[in-house]
């Protein structure tokens, strides 16, 4: 492994991250030579007092120099990205002390270049830097940045690209769910469908403004109903008045937006459900942090595709033209992004189809499945 920082001594007892497990350095080997001790950066290897199983981001430590673990930190963040950040959205952590899945939760503040006072802000452009609270999905290994440069530092990159966005720098672990548990329930979502005689599933529509989303999501439960099918549909304009009432239509709440509605289809399809979302949905990771929610073949993602164009004739609820008139900001297609599904498992063209038609291409998929 990589001696990352500090001073390694043969003779020297060291504890085992995370598992803690306490041993005892018999000897050092650097390029085919033995030290007694390394303070320098550098590959080596150590003969322990026994044999230990260790993986990617475990480490080796002084007894009386532990690191911390934690899956919540605050940080602050130095945004690359001609993106901006969007709290919410699902990014990788990379770190001395392991990698992990990573949400920025929230933002506090930004910083002024000039005179590092604080601003608020829920977003961070290209250059920026600000202080923020992380949340992970698997604990990893850290120290404060002020103790420990190397184990407080870490990358963020996008998930999809690789890019690297942003770079980081620990300041101290979240505690406040460290008493939270997993209740262990003795009926689960099987129990739950199986008195429904169903498989639940998720049935996530996107597609533009005015491409027949909430049509074809209400023909599609009629159906199920006419099954005797039990089921529930989430439309993107009915959440808004409850659920999501609080969001607007800028990026980061748009990402919230998302992340809501996946963790409410999540908890429906838990209680034996088939799960119809109807959502514009634009940003491609925003999909598929809801579809990682899922066990394989739950999810299923319904590109209702049409042109911008004729979303724009149709324009039923009259979105399109108070857009252009510059009455509606951040509106999908205009004046903010929709990344179309690259591959979706099912693609219903309303240029083409009717609403009843492309109801049916769903059903029948979904009959295929249970097969």
């Amino acid at each position: 492994g990589l001696l990352i920082s500090g001073q390694i001594n043969a003779d020297e007892s060291v504890s085992l991250m995370p598992s803690g497990q306490q041993a005892y350095i018999l000897l050092i080997e650097k390029e085919a030579n033995y030290h007694q001790s390394i303070n320098a950066k550098a590959e080596l290897s150590l003969e322990l007092t026994y044999s230990v199983s260790m993986k990617e981001g475990d480490m080796i430590v002084p007894l009386n120099s532990r690191p911390e673990f934690a899956d919540q930190f605050e940080a602050k963040i130095y945004w690359l990205s001609k993106q901006d950040l969007l709290p919410g959205r699902a990014y990788i952590l990379k770190a001395a002390g392991g990698k992990s899945e990573a949400t920025i939760s929230k933002l506090k503040y930004r910083l002024n270049k000039e005179d590092q006072q604080r601003i608020a802000a829920n977003t961070l452009s290209d250059r920026q830097h600000g202080v923020g609270n992380i949340a992970l999905t698997e604990a990893i290994i850290y120290d404060s940045y002020c103790v420990c440069n190397a184990t407080g530092c870490f990358n963020l990159v996008d998930k999809f690209s690789g890019e690297l966005v942003a770079k980081g720098e620990i300041h101290h672990g979240l505690r406040r769910a460290s008493n939270v548990h997993w209740q262990a329930l003795d009926i689960d979502k099987h129990s739950r469908a199986n008195i429904k005689h169903q498989v639940p599933r998720v049935i996530w529509l996107t597609g533009l403004s005015g491409s027949g989303k909430s049509s074809i999501a209400n023909f599609i439960e009629n159906k199920l109903i006419a099954k005797t099918r039990h089921s529930y549909l989430l439309d993107g304009d009915n959440v808004r008045h409850g659920l999501n009432k609080d969001l607007g239509f800028t990026d980061v709440d748009r990402v919230e937006n998302i992340r809501r509605i996946a963790e409410t289809a999540k908890l429906m399809l838990d209680a034996g459900l088939i799960v119809i979302t109807s959502f514009i949905s634009p940003f491609k990771a925003e999909r598929e942090m809801a579809r990682s929610l899922f066990d394989k073949g739950e999810f299923i993602e319904v590109f209702v595709s049409a042109s911008l164009e004729v979303c724009e004739k149709r324009d039923p609820k009259g979105l399109y033209k108070k857009a252009r008139a510059g009455k509606i900001k951040n509106f999908t297609g205009l004046d903010s992004p929709y990344e179309p599904p690259q591959h979706p498992e099912i693609v219903v063209d309303t240029e083409t189809l009717t609403v009843e038609q492309a109801a049916d291409k769903v059903i029948d998929y979904l009959e295929r499945l249970s097969e």
